[in-house]
């Protein structure tokens, strides 16, 4: 019993010593954290350089996809530009570029895309338990092209509210955002072609005011005689063409015409209870006060002619929007291509047609619409007067314009009007996503900025996964 005694005395003691413990302990939590924290180095590390493959591919494939639909580069070179765009992208902090490896590129000719896989062989900064010290890195992305036409449009305010600060940023403003419409595109195959509606009272339509436009006649008819007229009769009812200015079309009922019908296109009155046919040509109103220096341009893709268009441009001037928009319309109908071939101002509008061809209109203004002629009476202070028929004509020709497909945006500068912002809302398309329509700027660096966005984003460019 003593001896059972002595042994359980002698275990207890043994028992109750602590010395060396909390070494060991300590020992033994510093190597899991340690463990942990390497692990944890480890996979930030690898998260990193998987989020730099991430943006190095995106940006070879979205830079790829642009340059094949702007004709810089053509599909067959497609994997020596993205092999190139990786190597440029990749972050040497993290990875090499030159140890970015290009596993697969696909170009999809019927679907418009392209498609890249790739992966980059990582030495992680702390190897665990005898695994190597090397790490694989997987990324993919894609990126959608277009070898769509696009045609565009530009309404641009020359009013005389326009004059000093305001013209010089426009014209800054709309020449930059040729330069970035036109960037690059083969010029023996241009991708994109601009067209320029300079506006006040009226519009200056240039050549192709002598085939398209009827100058009326004060007290005389305000429709085009019937194909049919003898030179008397054309001689009474026809004014002399002094200039080259048109306003709205007027139908047979002397309302606006919000159509896009060609000017060759036969239309019917009846004069006399005998029904007979005239053109649809677009009126000059004899009221018209002022016809503004700066001449219309139908679609061209040369950014120096555009630009010296823009850079001629002068003030005088109401704000006369409705016209602005229907010349634009104009300008984007193929049902104008001959009237525009005719007058030697290029190859005109091609076919509507969304999988070919895109077509685009920018209106902008700094102030309410307040001029029109077609159906109303008085002199040529009473169609200055016109703030409301004007923005109704205005929403009316954009309402056709996107029903036929035109997408539309618009800009307000320095605007003080709620009703010119709600006319050039109205007209914009919807918005979808973050794509804006409709862009309200008070300085000539915002202004310059929405031209510019609007050029982006009609060349937008959207990552499909």
């Amino acid at each position: 019993m003593r001896l059972y005694a002595a042994v359980a005395r002698r275990l207890g003691t043994f028992g109750g010593n602590r010395s060396g413990s909390f070494a060991i302990m300590t020992a033994a939590i510093m190597a899991v954290l340690a463990l942990s924290a390497g692990y944890a180095v480890n996979i930030a590390q690898l998260y990193n350089v998987r989020s730099n493959l991430r943006q190095a591919l995106d940006a070879a494939v979205t830079s790829t996809a642009r340059d094949i639909t702007t004709g810089i580069i053509e599909v067959d070179d497609a994997r020596v530009w993205v092999e190139l765009f990786l190597k440029a992208n990749g972050d040497p902090s993290m990875m090499d570029g030159d140890r970015i490896v290009l596993d697969q590129l696909t170009v999809d000719k019927i679907s418009g895309t392209v498609e890249a896989s790739a992966h980059v062989d990582v030495a992680i900064y702390f190897p665990l338990f005898g695994a190597s010290n090397e790490r694989r890195v997987r990324g993919e992305s894609a990126a959608l092209y277009s070898d769509k036409k696009i045609e565009v449009a530009m309404m641009l305010d020359v009013t005389d509210s326009m004059s000093g600060s305001k013209i010089s940023d426009l014209k800054d403003a709309a020449s930059n955002a040729v330069d970035a419409l036109t960037k690059g595109q083969n010029k023996a195959n241009p991708r994109v072609r601009i067209a320029l509606v300079p506006y006040s009272d009226g519009v200056n339509v240039g050549a192709l005011a002598k085939d398209v436009v009827f100058v009326e006649k004060a007290g005389a008819w305000d429709l085009p005689p019937p194909i049919d007229a003898k030179k008397a009769e054309i001689n009474a009812n026809t004014g002399t063409q002094t200039d080259n200015c048109a306003t709205e079309r007027k139908d047979e009922n002397l309302k606006a015409d919000f159509s896009d019908d060609a000017p060759d296109a036969k239309r019917t009155r009846n004069i006399n209870g005998k029904d007979r046919d005239y053109y649809a040509k677009v009126n000059r109103d004899d009221r018209l006060n002022s016809c503004a220096k700066a001449v219309l341009k139908p679609l061209s893709p040369d950014a120096d002619a555009l630009k010296k268009q823009i850079k001629g441009f002068s003030v005088a001037g109401y704000t006369a929007g409705a016209i602005g928009v229907q010349w634009t319309y104009y300008m984007l109908s193929e049902k104008w291509r001959p009237a525009i071939q005719k007058a030697g101002l290029g190859d005109g509008p091609a076919d509507a047609d969304p999988k070919e061809v895109a077509k685009i209109a920018i209106l902008m203004t700094d102030g309410e619409f307040n001029t029109a002629h077609a159906d109303v009476s008085g002199d040529k202070n009473a169609v200055r007067k016109q703030n409301a028929k004007s923005r109704s004509y205005a929403e009316s020709l954009c309402e056709n314009m996107k029903a036929d497909g035109i997408e539309i945006f618009s800009i307000g500068f320095k605007l003080n009007s709620s009703e010119a912002r709600n006319v050039l809302k109205n007209c914009a398309s919807p918005d979808t996503g973050s794509l804006k329509r409709y862009y309200e700027t008070s300085t000539g660096d915002e202004l310059n900025d929405a031209f510019m966005t609007i050029a982006r984003n009609i060349e937008a460019l959207v990552l499909t996964h």
